[in-house]
């Protein structure tokens, strides 16, 4: 992994990878950052990585499991991007609730939807009476935060440009930053540490694994999480199986796990620094991490990472 982490760093415009390999059984995990600093590739733990589309796990898949009695069929079509909203459309900070609230729910074929995540966030509120942000937040480590909390002293990297200026701190997510509060699509930032964290501390509270598991259909997504369908051409990397569940980020994060071997891959980087549309190599990229994290039996920094 190091030296397949450093090639990519040297041949990409991107700033940082961060990798962590969480081994749930054991409830410990590993993780190695690596920054490219003036030509040099160093070691730096500390950097925040925007999440992208992996905050949809962590806001609405956490808000599912933990009140699971109290969802219903329509609240399932819109976490699992079933319930025929659209997939995208820049919204209005004074006007956005009302147009995600305009669209009827009705079962429809798989149509990976920001403003279906959006609804279920608002859903569930509405019908719940509670504060969304709060009920998720319990479930985070403290270098995992929602963008607009992140301190003056958190480093993060540049993701695309804002009034043409390069973007730091704030979320690449146009929807998110124009609705400039906690949303349920995106919006949140962490360490690979962070992550790692947050992932074992959920596993801890909420039994995801299993529940997921127990939950799967014949449907791409499950409860919010994505799915890997083929093991031998998805971006989690042979060697998982196909009960394999996970969720990709546009900025380049990706978290996969295999319940069968117990076992998640994380990779955060800020590939949309300047560029989005070409995947291919970061996706080559995922895979070849992904093969290695579901082929090595020993948990520990030297077996991977060296």
């Amino acid at each position: 992994m190091d030296k397949i982490c450093k090639e990519y760093l040297n041949n990409h415009d991107v700033d940082a990878i961060g990798v962590g390999i969480i081994d749930f059984d054991s409830k410990d995990f590993i993780s190695k950052t690596y920054q490219k600093h003036d030509g040099v590739i160093v070691d730096n733990s500390k950097i925040y990585f925007d999440l992208a589309s992996l905050t949809k796990v962590l806001t609405n898949g956490f808000f599912y499991l933990d009140h699971i009695k109290q969802m219903d069929s329509k609240d399932r079509l819109l976490i699992e991007h079933r319930a025929g909203l659209p997939a995208w459309g820049l919204l209005s900070k004074n006007s956005w609730r009302d147009e995600i609230f305009s669209y009827p729910i009705s079962e429809s074929q798989t149509l990976y939807s920001d403003y279906s995540a959006l609804r279920f966030m608002l859903e569930v509120e509405k019908k719940l009476g509670c504060n969304f942000k709060e009920e998720v937040s319990k479930f985070y480590d403290c270098e995992l935060k929602f963008w607009k909390e992140l301190d003056i002293l958190d480093e993060t990297l540049q993701n695309g440009y804002e009034k043409g200026l390069p973007n730091f701190s704030k979320v690449h997510d146009p929807n998110a930053r124009n609705i400039n509060e906690f949303t349920s699509h995106a919006g949140l930032f962490a360490t690979v540490d962070g992550l790692c964290k947050t992932l074992l501390k959920a596993e801890d509270e909420l039994n995801f694994i299993n529940t997921l598991q127990a939950n799967i259909t014949d449907n791409r997504f499950v409860l919010g999480w994505d799915r890997v369908e083929n093991p031998q051409k998805s971006t989690a990397g042979v060697g998982c199986s196909d009960s394999t569940f996970g969720h990709l980020g546009f900025t380049g994060t990706s978290v996969w796990i295999d319940p069968r071997l117990r076992k998640c891959i994380l990779i955060l980087s800020n590939t949309t620094k300047h560029f989005w549309h070409d995947r291919y190599d970061l996706n080559n990229f995922r895979k070849k991490l992904g093969e290695i994290a579901w082929t090595q039996k020993k948990l520990s920094l030297d077996s991977y990472f060296y």
